[in-house]
């Protein structure tokens, strides 16, 4: 818990040399939230091979704030603080390097809540740094008000306590963590008066995200860049889904409180025409334009959309853009990087990024570096933007995880951490190969970040951790090339164990998803309590190439199940498990594959823990947020989903779940839920935990009444994993 993370990071050049800005959070266990904070550091470079980073003594809170970004000259920072309570203003905070310079209150009347949440969320200072543009909340609807007499006009009522607000038109939410949010839209405030003003012209049929400025956005003639999705006939859940159909928008923005501007006093309430720059593609998101403007970049989840996976490789495009604002009809798109199909040994598997830096680009202004996984690894990429040459920046020999949390020019600022080892900032400084070649040469930071008590350092220094090629079993010859190779598990042990200690095998959800490399707080704890690990990637799995993650969809609960349990068997024939004290933990999809193996293979685990697990899709398929993710994994494709399922449907729905082998199932199981949750809703988790206890199984419940999802508050994610911990060592008698 006392180990904080970097959320982002800016870089800014100085007369002196480079300042950086840390944004960080930490968990607060009393507080039941995540305290943040800002820490600063001035780097200097003294030789070639040195690089020395000068720490600020203390960090500084953020206590009440939402989102903090400094402005492009990296001389301002801009703090937005939401209000808890749903009736007061936003607060935006405009700070110098020394005091509060202006401070603005912005109504609920204008808009609600900021979007900070990292999808949605853009939050953009223009190059001159007069106007900041952001999405926000459109503003409530006025409720109709009545008394004992029936409706009553007006809204302003006093202190007449006969009257009561009643209702508005239902509206769908965009599901899971966004609850209460109906229509994120786009604002953007005039620094020097205050005054804020909507964007016109965007539909409401689009809810708006990512915004960014076009390069000299200075003067009248300014253009907003933005990412809309499209909400259709309903809006499915949008978190951990990149399968929703997005596109990226351009419009003009003329200030309407300029005093100086008669046209734009003339044309406040017409709107400008809306451009869309990705008609020909089905997703893009995350634009970002080159240093000189030329080019605005974007990443695409098309073989998501298409396909219907919620997550799947994605691809990297460009488009030149037009410094006239002549935008013509049709739009050349031109691909970057592709979707990898297959992957050979060794090689590039595909694009798994979500999001780019917002100054990704090195000083040849072709080049782009970005984060992505590459098997069970997240590594650091460079993109040449002319060839679509993608070279491994990060170690490749190194089996940690590397981050990229800002670039200093040409050099690195990252974030190298495994299994076995905390999170430590690492420095790339770029250097030219014998060859010409791009290359960087890493060193380590001192850094105040990451300091831990000596007793963890103790703990993590005798585990050791390897990364496992495990062949697939029952290879058939219609299985796609990517769908044949080996499997992955990361398997975590005590360094100076003679025998096998209890093994939990640890599954993730998704099932689109990964375990990566990199340090994980709850795992290490289950580690330091004396048990080894096993992570396993199955099929399906992120950072492993398209064919290998496509074959798992209308296999769930088959495909996946026996690759962990080709997983387990290889562990035991290798001598890492005693077959007799082997566990099982999964959230999610990874809940599913847990109650799967505990009907499946009965015999196989002393115990299991399930976190808001899918256990029946033919009853979770009609109160889930993402209805078609229990189609298309089901069938395989999309062409079945339909939010009135069949009888046929049903059937299938219930013979790939958990629910159809529960009859067989012995395992002493735990069971952690949320009642907040919309993906995973409790009531689907409590029919398999009612159905157990009918049949006398020993299980024991949490339910936490303020959580969704994740269940990662910080009382939550503690309270789980002590009781994680205690029920696996009552059933493996350690």
């Amino acid at each position: 818990m006392c180990i904080p993370n970097i959320d982002k990071a800016w870089v800014f050049k100085s007369v002196s040399g480079s300042q950086a800005m840390f944004a960080m959070s930490q968990a607060n266990l009393l507080a039941n939230k995540r305290r943040k904070f800002l820490l600063s550091t001035h780097i200097s470079k003294e030789s070639r091979e040195s690089v020395k980073f000068h720490w600020s003594p203390f960090p500084v809170e953020m206590n009440g704030v939402s989102a903090f970004v400094p402005s492009p000259s990296g001389l301002k920072l801009l703090v937005v603080r939401n209000s808890e309570n749903v009736e007061s203003p936003t607060h935006f905070e405009i700070w110098s390097s020394c005091q509060l310079e202006k401070e603005f209150h912005i109504t609920q009347k204008v808009h609600g809540s900021i979007y900070v949440d990292g999808w949605f969320e853009g939050i953009s200072w223009n190059s001159d740094e007069t106007h900041v543009a952001y999405v926000a909340e459109e503003p409530l609807l006025s409720k109709p008000t009545f008394n004992h007499l029936g409706y009553k006009k007006g809204d302003s009522f006093g202190d007449d306590f006969g009257s009561w607000k009643g209702q508005v038109d239902w509206e769908d939410e965009w599901g899971e963590a966004y609850a209460g949010k109906r229509q994120p839209a786009m604002f953007v405030i005039n620094l020097d008066s205050g005054k804020v003003q909507p964007i016109k012209g965007i539909p409401r049929s689009l809810s708006v995200g990512q915004v960014i400025w076009s390069p000299n956005s200075k003067g009248s003639d300014q253009y907003l860049v933005f990412v809309g999705w499209s909400g259709g006939k309903r809006k499915l859940g949008i978190k951990y889904c990149s399968n929703r159909p997005c596109a990226i928008y351009t419009t003009k923005f003329t200030d309407a409180s300029s005093s100086c501007s008669d046209e734009s006093k003339n044309n406040e309430n017409e709107a400008c025409p809306l451009y869309n720059w990705t008609k020909s593609i089905s997703s893009g998101f995350s634009p970002r334009f080159s240093k000189d403007g030329k080019l605005l970049m974007f990443l695409s989840s098309k073989g998501a959309v298409d396909s219907g996976a919620h997550r799947a490789t994605e691809s990297l495009h460009r488009i030149n853009w037009p410094s006239d604002g002549n935008f013509s009809e049709t739009t050349n798109i031109l691909n970057v990087i592709q979707v990898v199909k297959y992957a050979e040994d060794g090689c590039f598997p595909g694009l798994y990024s979500s999001r780019l830096l917002s100054d990704p680009w090195l000083s040849d202004e072709q080049t782009l570096v970005l984060s992505s996984f590459w098997r069970s690894c997240q590594v650091i990429l460079a993109v040449n933007l002319l060839s679509g040459e993608v070279s491994r920046v990060s170690p490749s020999d190194s089996n940690h995880s590397w981050n990229i949390v800002a670039l200093d020019g040409d050099d690195i600022v990252a974030v190298c951490s495994s299994l076995v080892k905390v999170p430590e900032i690492k420095y790339g400084k770029k250097i030219l190969s014998t060859y010409g070649k791009l290359s960087w040469q890493w060193l380590n930071i001192s850094s105040p970040i990451f300091k831990c008590p000596d007793m963890v350092m103790l703990g993590l220094s005798s585990l050791q951790f390897e990364i496992l090629e495990i062949p697939v079993s029952g290879v058939s010859e219609d299985l796609t090339e990517g769908a044949k190779k080996p499997i992955e598990a990361i398997y975590v042990s005590a360094s100076k164990s003679d025998k096998c200690d209890p093994l939990v095998v640890v599954i993730h959800g998704g099932p689109h998803s990964l375990s990566p490399s990199s340090f994980s707080n709850s795992l290490a704890y289950l580690s330091s309590i004396g048990n080894s690990l096993l992570i396993v990637n199955y099929r399906g799995s992120l950072g492993f190439d398209d064919d290998a993650l496509q074959s798992l969809p209308g296999k769930v609960g088959s495909q996946d199940v026996q690759d962990v349990l080709t997983a387990v068997d290889y562990a035991i024939d290798m001598g890492f498990a005693d077959a007799s004290r082997i566990t099982l933990l999964g959230g999610s999809h990874g809940g599913f594959l847990t109650t799967h193996l505990i009907g499946q293979a009965p015999d196989k685990f002393v115990a299991a823990v399930a976190r808001n697990h899918v256990c029946n899709l033919a009853s979770m398929v009609g109160i889930s947020d993402i209805p078609d993710w229990c189609f298309f994994e089901a069938y395989g494709d999309t062409n079945h989903f339909t939010e009135a399922p069949s009888p046929d449907d049903l059937s299938r729905f219930h013979q790939m779940s958990p629910i159809s082998h529960v009859s067989k199932v012995k395992t002493p199981t735990l069971f952690l839920l949320g009642t907040k949750d919309l993906r995973v809703p409790v009531s689907n988790g409590l029919q398999y935990v009612r159905a157990l206890k009918e049949k006398g199984v020993q299980i024991k419940v949490l339910v936490f009444p303020n959580d969704n999802h994740p269940l990662d508050r910080p009382q939550t994610n503690f309270e789980s994993f002590l009781n994680i911990g205690c029920w696996f060592k009552k059933y493996c008698k350690q």
